[in-house]
Order: C-alpha cells, then sequence, then structure tokens
C-alpha cells in the first residue's frame, strides 16, 4: 500500500509556478470539490485544487506530485454518482473545466477534436449546426466529455449508437510519471497491438489524465419521432422489448418506467404527460421508444409497424409524440427522474447494474420484493434496450444507523442476484470508490489481480485517483 506525502507550502509554491493565478489551498478550495452528485458516497476536502490548462501543463504538475508521492485527482464537472472523483486521500484535485475549446472539425472525416472540458450539451449543440449528431446521451448533458470518457458514459441512446467507447478514436494522455503520450487514431477500424486507447475509456482517472479527446461524428438524421407506451404491468411490458428490438426497426431510444417514478416526476415537473387511465385499465408501466430517419414519412412507416408489434404484446395504447411539444414534455419527464425522486426523499443510494434484457422483469420484479423485505422504499427506472437499470433506494427520514444497515442490506441483495442472472455492476457510472467491494464479488480475485497489475504498470506510485476502482485502500 503507497505512503503518500501531504502537499506542503514548498509543493503549493511549484504548482503555482506551473499555474499561475489557478490554484487553491486550504480555505480557498470551493465546497464543490469535496464531493460528487451522490453525498452518501462521503465528503472528502483535498489539499489543493489546480485549475489546469493545458497538457504541458498537467504534464508538469503530474512531475511534481509524481517525484513527491502527492496523490492526484483528476476531475470534471464533478456530476459522478459513484465518488470516482473525490480526494480520498487528500492530495491534488485536479480540474480539467477550463480546457473546454472545441478545437477542430473534420469534415471528411466525421470527426471531432475537442478539450476534456467540453460540457456534453455543448458539443451536442455545435455539432448540430454542422449537421452532425454526437450521439452518446447520458442523462447528465453538462458533464464534460473527459469525464463521459473515464466512465464510458451511455445514455439513452446507446440501445442503437453504442456508448461512448463507440465514438472515441483517440486521445492524448499524460500519465502519472509525467509522459505525455497519444493513444489511438483517426481512423475507423484498427488491429494494431493492444487496445490502449480502449484501456483508458472507463478507467475512471486512475491510469492516466485525458486532455485531448478525437470523437466519431455522425450525420445528424433529419426527423425523430416519440411513442409513449402504457402497459397494465410491469412483465407485460418488459417483455415488449425483445419483440420490438427484433423486429429491426432500430429504435433509437428504449426506455421503461414504473407508474410510481411517472406520478413522481409529473409532479415534480408539475404537467402530466403519460396518460393513466385508459379505457377503465389503469397503467402499471411504460415504454417510451424513439425512432429516427430521414422523413416523417418513413418514420410513421416504422411507428405503425412498432404499434403492431406492442398492441400484440398487450399495450393498452399508443401515443404518438409527433410535435415539439409533445416529445420535449415526454422526454423531459424521464430526464426529470432522478431530480424527483432526490426530491421525494432526504438520502439516497443508487445501484446502476446493467443485466441481460431477457432478465429485467425478473430482475426487478425481485427488487420490488425487497422493498418489504428490508423495509424500505425503492424506486427504479432505466434502458430497457440495454438492459442497464437505476434503482434507488430512499431513506425517507430514517435514523443514521437504521438507514445504513437497511440501505447496505438491499443493495448487498441487488448487486448479489444481479451477478446472479449474469449481470455487472455498472452499466454506465463507474465503480468510483462506492462499489469497489461489488466489483469484487462481481469479478473474483483473478480479474480483480490483472486490473491491479495493468493499474501498477501506469502508475507505479499509486498516485492517480487512488482508492478507486480495483486498488483499495
Amino acid at each position: 500500500m503507497a505512503q503518500y506525502n501531504k502537499v506542503t507550502a514548498e509543493v503549493v509554491e511549484k504548482l503555482k509556478a506551473i499555474a499561475p493565478n489557478r490554484v487553491f489551498a486550504g480555505e480557498e478550495i470551493n465546497e464543490d470539490y469535496i464531493h460528487d452528485e451522490m453525498p452518501i458516497y462521503g465528503k472528502f476536502a483535498p489539499e489543493a485544487v489546480v485549475e489546469a490548462a493545458s497538457t504541458e501543463e498537467i504534464s508538469e504538475i503530474m512531475k511534481v506530485c509524481n517525484e513527491n508521492c502527492i496523490p492526484v485527482i483528476p476531475r470534471g464537472a464533478g456530476t459522478g454518482l459513484a465518488g470516482g472523483a473525490v480526494a480520498i486521500e487528500g492530495g491534488v484535485v485536479l480540474c480539467t473545466t477550463r480546457m473546454n475549446k472545441i478545437l477542430e472539425y473534420d469534415m471528411e472525416n466525421l470527426s471531432v477534436r475537442v478539450q476534456p472540458g467540453v460540457l456534453l450539451q455543448n458539443l451536442a449543440d455545435d455539432a448540430a449546426t454542422r449537421g452532425l449528431l454526437y450521439p452518446p446521451d447520458p442523462g447528465e448533458k453538462f458533464a464534460t466529455l473527459g469525464g463521459n470518457v473515464s466512465t464510458n458514459a451511455g445514455g439513452m441512446r446507446a440501445v442503437k449508437y453504442g456508448t461512448t467507447r463507440d465514438y472515441v478514436r483517440a486521445m492524448t494522455v499524460v500519465l502519472p510519471t509525467g509522459e505525455i503520450v497519444k493513444f489511438g487514431s483517426n481512423v475507423k477500424k484498427t488491429s494494431t497491438g493492444y487496445s490502449l486507447l480502449n484501456l483508458m475509456i472507463g478507467s475512471e482517472g486512475t491510469l492516466g489524465i485525458i486532455t485531448e479527446i478525437t470523437l466519431k461524428l455522425v450525420p445528424a438524421p433529419k426527423e425523430i419521432i416519440s411513442l409513449i407506451v402504457p402497459f397494465e404491468d410491469l412483465n407485460a411490458c418488459i417483455g415488449a422489448v425483445p419483440k420490438v428490438l427484433l423486429s429491426g426497426l432500430n429504435p433509437q431510444a428504449l426506455e421503461f418506467m414504473e407508474k410510481d417514478i411517472v406520478r413522481m416526476s409529473e409532479k415534480y415537473l408539475e404537467k402530466q404527460v403519460f396518460p393513466q387511465v385508459i379505457d377503465g385499465v389503469e397503467a402499471g408501466a411504460y415504454l417510451l421508444i424513439s425512432f429516427d430517419g430521414d422523413s416523417m414519412e418513413e418514420l410513421e412507416q416504422i411507428s405503425e409497424q412498432a404499434s403492431e408489434i406492442l398492441f400484440e404484446e398487450g399495450a393498452i395504447d399508443i401515443l404518438v409524440a409527433d410535435t415539439p411539444e409533445l416529445k420535449k414534455n415526454a422526454w423531459a419527464a424521464r430526464g426529470s427522474f432522478l431530480e424527483a425522486i432526490q426530491a421525494d426523499t432526504d438520502e439516497l443510494d443508487e445501484c446502476d447494474v446493467v443485466v441481460p434484457i431477457s432478465k429485467i422483469a425478473e430482475y426487478l420484479e425481485y427488487v420490488n420484493s425487497l422493498e418489504e423485505k428490508h423495509g424500505l422504499r425503492i424506486r427504479s427506472f432505466g434502458h430497457a434496450g440495454d438492459g442497464n437499470l437505476h434503482i434507488y433506494a430512499c431513506r425517507d427520514g430514517k435514523p443514521e444507523a437504521e438507514w445504513k444497515e437497511k440501505c447496505e442490506a438491499v443493495m448487498d441483495d441487488m448487486y448479489a442476484r444481479a451477478n446472479e442472472i449474469g449481470g455487472l455492476v455498472s452499466g454506465e457510472h463507474g465503480i468510483g470508490h462506492a462499489k469497489q467491494e461489488y466489483l469484487e464479488r462481481c469479478v473474483g480475485p483473478v480479474e480483480m489481480g490483472i486490473m491491479q497489475n495493468i493499474k501498477k504498470v501506469f502508475d507505479p506510485n499509486l498516485i492517480l485517483n487512488p482508492g478507486k476502482v480495483c486498488y483499495k485502500l
């Protein structure tokens, strides 16, 4: 286990010489740097924060910290949900949000070169002005692209377009030793040695600091249509998903939600979008499906074919959201689920498992049974098209000791069952320090050992984002 040194006044002065007016220590540090978006995973104060402005600066910073064995925690916008960008061993938080330039579009190769601090929403908007689409669509639109790459962020369009990993062609990386390396290239395919590029994607800032990224783009679809599809119960709702996927209709997004979370979201937004009772039948669960294409005529035909399948599978009704306002309202309701849950309880914990699509209904039936078993309210929703589920345990005013005991028991049960049915710990939020134990239970000692050995090769002094993913403190 590494023994880390403190950030001394001498080290602070060296950092200030590298990044003038962008180094903060002690009481100068903004409280935002001590936590991410899941306060339950703890607050940890760094000894210093550096807001870096270039690859070269980051290289010099890493040399100083590596020589002095000081932990460095790479950080973007801090929107993570697994405690992946917090300073659990103190040290230096290295923030990349100032590195926020879209550097260059390559229209011939359909790609864009960006700095890691560019926000997802800013790239999406800028690419759209050129008739292009950056397909990854995580729920947090104001996360940085560097953070998205570091966690292999997914999102609602993953069912058609894939995750962030599928759009990263190349990157510049500063290693913990300060060396600057380039992984990948702006090409469409490669079989050139080990894929260090893919090793960096999803490594959560434990192997290197990403300072520049080349991303693939695609031509933007001209039209999008959405279907709101109520079902009487969750089993029928999830049972329809494989039929839609096998139909060849290629949905852009395919989300599921139970009625309780829909009502909660609509109350939060003060706007009802999803039908509650249709011909005397109450909706117990919903699919929200989007298709994209080159013309509305094409999408209307696709919608008709999808509707036939969905009615055969037990849909109560199908509401076509083909106007901008209706589409906006439907997806706004879906996008506010987490905020609605947060507003309805005093604290929560999240499980971000991914399971085989064929096991979603079975798994959620088990999850729902845990409410009674453990006396804890549970809310869930997720990406039906790829099996990634977001499940939240709600504190609801319980005393601290009772809450921690019940929450741990619920999480233990949920991760264990996901593992039993062939699932994995995280579909898109990552491991951070909060989910390490569940990762180890899932993959076993051999695989954990391999990951730890990879960490040592990249980071011999174990200074980069210590205590995250595979290396416990």
